[in-house]
């Protein structure tokens, strides 16, 4: 029946209005919409076909996870940043622990709780599918005696939440584990690892495909109304929507009427649901953007190091950290610039700006020769940026995860992931496990 619902659902697309006959908008009844496939849409897909939903997914791109999923570090966090009052989802925390089947202790916070979670599943699923991926472990590292009492507080935040085997090394030791590091203190952290995003989402779409999901890229939903307390959403196909600028009402050329909608569109996932007629919008949290470069490493023949090295974290990121891919190339970033005046139609079809200056790299330097003063000059190379979706200023606290159903606005079916930035690259099969268990039945 879904096929089939599809099908007509791309039919409609391709010709238009033509098929309705009367010029009205065409209607298509769906079991599971997903909107958005990056990690976490992908993920959540998956999830829900694996109880036997028929899920559809739309994504305005022409393939999954072009945007941030495919613009970050690749890092398989452990879940030490993350403060133990923090709430990534507006429910009791019982009912979530509950939900994810008790495997954490009741007394961590929720953020913990995902992240945590989600390294554990992502080990699993990558090593039982043979996807790339390498535990490697972290230094968080103090490069004056003024940052020690930071990384104290990230070695008793990191065990309150439960990461296993973290350590405190002294300078010397350190050094001696990583020849090339300068430090006066570590955190280390041996169950931080990286992957590889690209196959570990191709295994996951495989995997909801095999399950009855139908993908739908080039498809962009522009908003939606309030319909017998039910969310419609207004779909178009996203080349119509290239010269939109504007200045003129957006019709859509179908409409899908779901039982089920999870808003996981990412960059867009606040400024969609802003267009969802009908929704409080005083639940909506605002939107902030937040773009960061990384640069690689040349002219070098041997990578100076072997584990991820942190500095302490700064406002809107945790630093310009070193990160190695599997190949072992070294890669630094990202750096945190804060951007505005991001249009709706720019977030939906991910027009935004991707570009790496090249004199970036000068603020790069100084940065990274605290912890690497062995650093070459011109030896860092423009490599690729990514924008990360925030729910909260520079001038506040960083925004936990807001997973937002019927429960906080009141509406049967209507999921709104906000905020989901790092680590929600660890968290993706947490997440999904929640959300299925929680809004699948």
């Amino acid at each position: 029946m879904l096929k089939r619902s599809i099908d007509r659902c791309r039919e409609i697309l391709r010709y238009g209005r033509c098929l309705s006959g009367s010029g009205r908008i065409p209607k298509e009844k769906v079991d599971c919409v997903v909107i958005g496939a990056g990690v976490v849409g992908i993920a959540v897909a998956r999830a829900l076909a694996l109880k036997g939903r028929q899920v559809l997914v739309l994504e305005s791109a022409s393939t999954f996870g072009t945007a941030t999923s495919s613009r970050n570090s690749e890092v398989i966090h452990a879940g030490i940043y993350y403060p133990p009052n923090s709430f990534k989802v507006p429910l009791s925390f019982s009912s979530i622990v509950l939900t994810i089947r008790n495997h954490v202790r009741p007394e961590l916070n929720v953020q913990a709780v995902f992240c945590i979670r989600g390294r554990q599943l992502l080990y699993q699923y990558c090593s039982e599918r043979e996807i790339p991926h390498k535990q490697i472990g972290k230094l968080i590292v103090a490069t004056s005696s003024s940052e020690i009492p930071k990384l104290n507080e990230l070695m008793l935040r990191g065990t309150q939440n439960g990461v296993d085997g973290l350590r405190m090394m002294e300078g010397y030791e350190a050094m001696r584990v990583e020849p090339e590091l300068l430090c006066e203190k570590a955190l280390f952290s041996p169950v931080s690892g990286i992957v590889d995003s690209h196959s570990l989402m191709l295994s996951l779409v495989g995997e909801a495909e095999s399950n009855g999901t139908i993908f739908s890229y080039n498809t962009t939903v522009v908003g939606g109304h309030l319909e017998e307390n039910h969310i419609s959403l207004y779909i178009s196909e996203s080349k119509n929507l290239e010269t939109w600028n504007g200045n003129f009402p957006l019709h859509p050329e179908l409409i899908l009427i779901p039982k089920l909608v999870i808003n996981s569109a990412g960059l867009s996932a606040v400024a969609l649901a802003k267009r969802f007629r009908g929704l409080h919008g005083g639940l909506i949290p605002p939107a902030y953007y937040a773009h960061g470069c990384y640069f690689t490493l040349s002219k070098t023949k041997n990578p100076p190091f072997k584990h991820l090295i942190y500095p302490i974290p700064e406002v809107g990121g945790l630093g310009v950290h070193v990160t190695l891919d599997l190949d072992g190339q070294v890669k630094f970033g990202p750096d945190v610039e804060w951007i505005d005046g991001i249009d709706d139609m720019s977030s939906f079809l991910n027009k935004f700006d991707y570009s790496v200056c090249a004199d970036r790299s000068e603020s790069f330097y100084p940065e990274i020769r605290k912890y690497y003063p062995n650093l070459k000059d011109e030896s860092l190379e423009p490599g690729y940026a990514g924008i990360r979706a925030k729910i909260s200023s520079p001038r506040q606290a960083p925004g936990d995860f807001v997973i937002q159903g019927e429960e906080t606005h009141g509406v049967p079916g209507l999921v709104n992931l906000f905020g989901i930035e790092s680590p929600g690259l660890t968290s993706s099969m947490a997440i999904a496990e929640y959300v299925a268990e929680k809004y699948s039945s």
